[in-house]
């Protein structure tokens, strides 16, 4: 009985003095462990997910205690067939030199077999000082089987409105939702009349590489450049990458829009008028444009103190492709100087753009002005050669 009393106490002894030399190593919240008062490891990704036929790389930080030493690395429980290195500073390293209050930044790549089993794998990364302290760090690896290659699209407003002028602008999402590393291709078929762009991060382009598992947001640009009539317009927007494909259908809902165009009956925008005297003249309004116009209003610009008038003054409504011949009653200044002048005439209807012209008057002293003057003259001519007569007789 005796015997086995002293046995106890030589075997906690024997406890007691271990657990005093041998430092204890304590679990940190990112699955770090590490010795009191002394260096540290630590990634900020400890368990991290593949697929398989890939590689990863850890990020590791070193922490030196209050002095400089030598850390050496190693693995342990790694996978039978793994293969995995440490780097430093672009070469493979087996041991880092710590300083303290500086991070030593190590990476360590993990290069599963090609032919591996989907699964979650662990192993740990050891840190050892020369005194033989280790710091344990934890690793869980998931490998999953790769995801074959998808190309998804969407667009939240596939229809936009807008006139015959209007850019129609599509923010596009394109999903790589595959494993694999893709260069896409971007296609387009539109109405004829109508140009289609893509933009990423504002510059053109017709392709683009995209990341497995990635998404790129893509601007689709549909310009009309021609006058197309009102009516909705679908646009096939379709992207290729390798072996695979995905189509997204757009529409331009195209309204009509009035295009108003000032002109003259022979197409001459020129006039005269008298001072003095109201003188018409006539003005056609056309529309051009895909759209009614309504309520045009009729305006002029005139020389300082002249007066025009419109009949009609306002064009209730002006169909598409038709024109109306309307009136502009002009009266030039009562001290205006013969020569030639320009009036501006406007139309501009409640919806739509304003369009003007300018027209060249020539302005004409009245007719019976003339007469007058003509009068005067023979009158003079008459006094002279009276008193040519009287006097010569002298």
């Amino acid at each position: 009985m005796r015997k086995i009393s002293f046995i106890l106490s030589v075997l906690v002894v024997f406890v007691l003095t271990f657990s005093v030399v041998t430092p204890v190593l304590a679990q940190g919240g990112d699955g770090t462990r590490i010795a009191p008062e002394d260096f540290t490891l630590y990634t900020p990704y400890p368990a991290m997910k593949i697929a398989v036929g890939e590689n990863v790389t850890f990020n590791l930080t070193l922490k030196a205690g209050e002095q400089p030493q030598i850390v050496r690395l190693d693995l342990r429980d790694l996978p039978e067939g793994w293969e995995a290195s440490f780097k430093g500073g672009g070469k493979i390293v087996e041991a880092a030199y710590l300083v303290p209050d500086e991070d030593t930044k190590i990476s360590l790549r993990v290069d599963p077999p090609k032919d591996v089993e989907p699964g979650t794998y662990s192993f740990t990364v050891v840190a050892r000082d020369e005194a033989g302290r280790e710091v344990l760090l934890p690793i869980d690896l998931t490998i999953k089987d790769k995801l074959p290659p998808k190309l998804d699209m969407s667009v939240d407003l596939p229809t936009i409105k807008g006139s015959p002028d209007t850019t129609f602008r599509y923010s596009v999402k394109l999903k790589n939702d595959g494993d694999e590393d893709l260069t896409v291709n971007l296609l387009a078929d539109a109405p004829a009349g109508m140009d289609v762009t893509f933009k990423l991060v504002g510059k053109e382009v017709t392709s683009f590489p995209l990341d497995a598992n990635a998404t790129k947001t893509v601007t689709v640009e549909a310009k009309p450049y021609l006058d197309l009539p009102a009516g909705t317009y679908p646009i096939k927007v379709m992207a290729q990458g390798g072996d695979v494909n995905a189509e997204l259908n757009l529409v331009a809902e195209v309204t009509g829009q009035p295009k108003l165009n000032v002109t003259a009956p022979d197409g001459r925008l020129s006039g005269q008028a008298y001072v003095g005297d109201t003188t018409p003249l006539k003005v056609i309004i056309q529309n051009n444009g895909t759209a009614p116009a309504r309520n045009i209003k009729l305006s002029a610009s005139p020389p300082s103190g002249w007066e025009v008038e419109f009949d009609p003054k306002v064009i209730t409504e002006l169909s598409p492709d038709k024109q109306l011949e309307v009136t502009a009653k002009i009266k030039p200044a009562d001290k205006a100087i013969a020569g030639d002048y320009v009036l501006t005439i406007k139309a501009d209807p409640e919806e739509g753009a304003t369009d003007s012209a300018e027209f060249r008057i020539t302005v004409l002293t009245s007719t019976m002005w003339g007469l007058v003057g003509i009068g005067l003259i023979a009158v003079a001519v008459v006094v002279v050669g009276l008193a040519v007569i009287r006097f010569g007789r002298r």
